[in-house]
Formats: structure tokens, C-alpha cells, sequence
């Protein structure tokens, strides 16, 4: 936000400015505070409330300085409060879920000043006398710049809200104390991944959202074909626009896999598509996916240590960054939460597959899928041997090779005959990570796609291991079930700004 300082005077503007720079710049970082000759003090994204929180940093309460500390602000009603002598706002810009209280005198006209009406006021910044905050701001004019009906907004001041509720009002929601915390919480996360990548030293690669391959294997894609263009052939007899069909990306995992030929690590962070017909709490047609390729590697560990090291360092940065954000879901949406979250990141522990199978087989829970050796784990699976293995995050190693797509590295260990592939379970959702080394011997896969009937159609994939090729493995980590874990939240929907899925694309 922007604090102006109106130039009342060329004498009052000189004496800030001096002031500022020898007595408030050395006891705030430069980061905090950046000073320009506009006669304003920029306060960098988040710094809403930052602005309080460095003024008592400072302990000095703002009449001290000599001078008014003029303000405006602009936000959205949370609460308005009338007395007899004065009227208490409290106003939200987004930036905090902290609201700065606004005092003005009761003779103002308040009647368009409701719940969620935009205002803009102008007053004086002062040090409150309530424990509540540590500033408050004295208003001599209050403009409201958007009315709000109260009658007909869906969120009433007095009211809780669920998150199912909200969810109705995807226009909306981000209105909402829940759901602002959210987007904070996201951006903040979205940060903390690329700064991990960062410090490691790996590329960031932006994959195509547009591509002609099923890297999944699955099937599961959304095709593309322009709107309102007829399909037939043209001049030179292609049927589709890019000359051969084109889809959504599942997965930009291939894509990364070219430019581990050059780089010793690459990411990719970027929406994927499924289409996949589910209306389940952990699934969506649209979601964000973490992906990471690593080259020199023939290790399995060597892919756990960084997704552990990702989920680790991620977490601590939204608990350190936005502690009320994060405390607001593990109180009010998922009580309790925080006191089994914290054994997230002190342990984890591993199993293989086949040990996975003997556990379930040796439970007495009846499960609705099977658990024969070479059956897929399916949700209930996985949320049972977390719960199994102690509560906390628990990668399952070495699945059978036949579940795995084609690019997944053999582990040649018959009879079991397994893959060097991997998952991460997490308490609550399940699977949140799933990784393989890749096949790199050039017979093998060569092999392997002729199997599957694809070897005309990755003859570049081929190429990669003609060419330079390195062992070389990779995974990927779905964003939006990483904030399920982290929050508690049970539906995947409530964790994305504009959930898609089946039979549902509101907006």
C-alpha cells in the first residue's frame, strides 16, 4: 500500500524527509523500506499491516514524530460499529487478514457504509489506545466508491460460512476471511517453490499447455480444435489445425525430460488437465502441478530427498511468512490440525510396494478395492497405510512394472518384476507425489514402446537416449493436494481459485 504524505508545506515535506532517512532507515531493512522524492513512502505487497507492525517496531508512537502521519486508505467494510460519539470501521485491503480500525465521528452519514461497501478514507494515523491493534486511523473524509447491498450479499456479517457454502460463489468468495487467506497462503507457497528451485541451482522450464503427446498414457486428455473453423481438410490434406491432433497437457514431465539433456535439474510449475469424469474431494480437471527432472541420478533417494526437502521447506515458509493465515484454517476449518501437522515435517518413513500389499492384506478392514499384488492402491489404500505407518508422510517404493507408463526405469528383478517408481501419501489426501527414475538404456525402451504400440510416435523420445543421454529421474507434486495437507482441507475444490471438473465450469 501507499502512504501520501500531503505536501502541506515545501518546510514540513524537507523536515520528513530528513528525519526519515537518518533516524527511521537504519532501524528498518532496505526491503521494508523504500523512500522516493514524490514526497510517499512505498510499503512493499503485504506491508498493509506491516505498516503498523514497523511503526512498533520503531516504538515511536506516531505523534512524536512532530508531524501528522496523513494516511489514505482504501479497502472493504468488515464491520461497522456506531456509538454515540464515535463510528468504528473496520476495513480490509486483502494484503492481511489483520483489519486497520478506522475511527470517525458519529455525525457521519453512514448509511451506504455496510458490509463489504468499498470506501476510501483519509485521516490521521495514530497509535490506539486499544490492546486489539497498535494503530488506528483518525478519518476526516470516508468516500464510499462501491456500494454493497446487504440484503442481497450471500455473506452476512454475523453469519459463519462454510466452505461448501462459499463455494457456491466462485465470483465472490475471495470476500471471504477463509478464502483471501487462501490466496495468500497460495502465493506465498508459489513462492517458496520457485525459491527451493532457486537455491538448488535447478532451471525453471515453462512446458507447453498445448501438446500432441499422452505422457500419462492414460488417455485421459482434453483435445483442441479451434473454435468455429470448419474441420475439414485443407490444401494439403491435414484434419487439424497443428496438422495432427492436440491436446491439453496432462503433464509437462516429457518436455522437461529435453532439457535434462542439457541441465543437471529443471522444473516446471503450470496448470494441467485431466479429463477425468470424477466429482471426488481430491480430483480436478484443471489443476497446478510441481514437476522436476534431475539428471546424473540412479537413485530413487535421490528423488525422495527432494521432495522431502521441497515439502519440508515449502511448509516452513507459509508457517513463518503467514502464521495467521494458516492458523485460521487449523482452527476454524480443521480444529485440532496444527498438533498433528507439526509431526509432518519432524519424520517420515518408507515402505515398498509388496510391503504395502502384505499390510493391507493383513488388515482386518474391509476395503471396496481389491489388494491383490498388481492392483493399483487405490484412496482408501493410501489414506490406511498413512494412518498405518503412524500419521505422517510416507513414500511407497517399487510398484509393479506393469502399472507404470512406458517411461518408468526396470528394475529387471524377477519374478516380482517392479518398476524404480515412487509415491508420497500424506495424512488426509493421499497420494501427493508420485515420481520414477527413467529408463535411459535405449533397447529396454525401445522395447517398451513397441509393446505399447508408440514407437513411431516418440521417435524423438528415442533420440534423447541416442544422444548424450544420462540416468536421470523426476516427479511430480500436485499443488493443490500439497495445500490440502498443509491446511487440512478435505475438498480439493475449496484450495483453487476456479475449480473445474466434471460437469462444473463456472466462470
Amino acid at each position: 500500500s501507499k502512504v501520501q504524505i500531503p505536501p502541506k508545506n515545501d518546510l514540513s515535506s524537507t523536515i520528513f524527509t530528513i528525519f526519515t532517512f537518518k533516524y527511521f532507515t537504519p532501524l528498518c531493512p532496505p526491503d521494508i523500506l523504500r523512500l522516493s522524492w514524490s514526497k510517499s513512502i512505498m510499503w512493499p505487497p503485504g506491508w498493509r499491516s506491516g505498516l503498523r507492525h514497523c511503526i512498533a517496531a520503531l516504538a515511536v508512537p506516531p505523534e512524536t514524530l512532530g508531524i501528522s502521519l496523513s494516511h489514505r486508505a482504501s479497502g472493504w467494510v468488515r464491520s461497522v460499529r456506531p456509538q454515540k460519539e464515535n463510528l468504528f470501521l473496520h476495513v480490509n485491503d486483502g494484503s492481511s487478514l489483520q483489519s486497520l480500525q478506522v475511527v470517525a465521528s458519529s455525525e457521519l452519514n453512514h448509511r451506504l457504509l455496510t458490509f463489504g461497501s468499498a470506501v476510501e478514507i483519509s485521516g490521521s494515523l495514530v497509535t490506539s489506545p486499544s490492546r486489539k491493534q497498535d494503530v488506528e486511523l483518525q478519518a476526516d473524509q470516508i468516500d464510499v466508491v462501491g456500494e454493497c447491498n446487504p440484503v442481497d450479499f450471500p455473506f452476512k456479517i454475523k453469519e459463519k460460512h462454510g466452505l461448501e457454502y462459499i463455494r457456491q460463489f466462485p465470483h465472490l468468495r475471495c470476500k471471504t476471511n477463509a478464502f483471501s487467506s487462501l490466496l495468500r497462503i497460495r502465493s506465498e507457497a508459489t513462492a517458496a517453490i520457485q525459491q527451493y528451485f532457486k537455491e538448488k541451482g535447478f532451471i525453471q522450464v515453462h512446458t507447453p499447455v498445448l501438446t500432441s503427446n499422452d505422457c500419462e498414457g492414460a488417455g485421459e486428455l482434453f483435445q483442441v480444435e479451434p473454435a468455429g473453423q470448419e474441420k475439414n481438410q485443407d490444401e494439403e490434406g491435414h484434419q487439424h489445425f497443428f496438422s495432427v491432433p492436440a491436446y491439453l497437457t496432462v503433464s509437462g514431465q516429457l518436455h522437461l525430460e529435453v532439457m535434462a539433456g542439457a541441465f543437471p535439474g529443471v522444473y516446471a510449475f503450470g496448470p494441467t488437465f485431466r479429463a477425468e469424469n470424477s466429482q471426488s474431494r481430491r480430483h480436478l480437471a484443471e489443476f497446478y502441478m510441481v514437476e522436476a527432472e534431475i539428471s546424473f541420478t540412479q537413485s530413487l533417494e535421490d528423488l525422495m530427498k527432494v521432495m522431502e526437502d521441497l515439502f519440508r521447506s515449502t511448509t516452513e515458509h507459509l508457517l513463518s511468512q503467514c502464521p495467521e493465515d494458516v492458523a485460521l484454517y487449523h482452527k476454524h476449518v480443521s480444529p485440532g490440525y496444527r498438533v498433528r501437522h507439526q509431526k509432518y515435517l519432524k519424520r517420515n518413513t518408507m515402505i515398498t510396494y509388496t510391503e504395502a500389499i502384505n499390510i493391507l492384506n493383513s488388515s482386518s478392514k474391509k476395503f471396496a478395492f481389491k489388494t491383490d499384488w498388481g492392483s493399483d492402491l487405490q484412496t482408501e489404500h493410501e489414506k490406511y497405510l498413512v494412518k498405518h505407518c503412524g500419521d505422517v508422510p510416507l513414500f511407497v517404493t517399487d510398484y509393479p512394472y506393469a502399472l507404470k507408463p512406458f517411461y518408468t526405469r526396470d528394475n529387471q528383478d524377477q519374478p516380482l518384476h517392479t518398476a524404480a517408481a515412487v509415491d508420497l501419501l500424506v495424512p488426509g489426501v493421499g497420494e501427493m507425489c508420485g515420481g520414477s527414475l527413467r529408463e535411459e538404456r535405449l533397447d529396454l525402451l525401445k522395447s517398451r514402446l513397441a509393446q505399447a504400440g508408440l514407437d513411431e510416435t516418440y521417435g524423438w523420445y528415442l533420440d534423447l537416449r541416442r544422444f548424450g543421454s544420462v540416468p536421470h529421474g523426476g516427479f511430480g507434486m500436485g499443488f493443490e493436494r500439497y495445500l490440502q495437507c498443509v491446511l487440512g482441507v478435505d475438498n480439493i475444490k475449496d484450495v483453487i481459485p476456479f475449480p473445474r471438473y466434471s460437469r462444473s465450469c463456472l466462470l
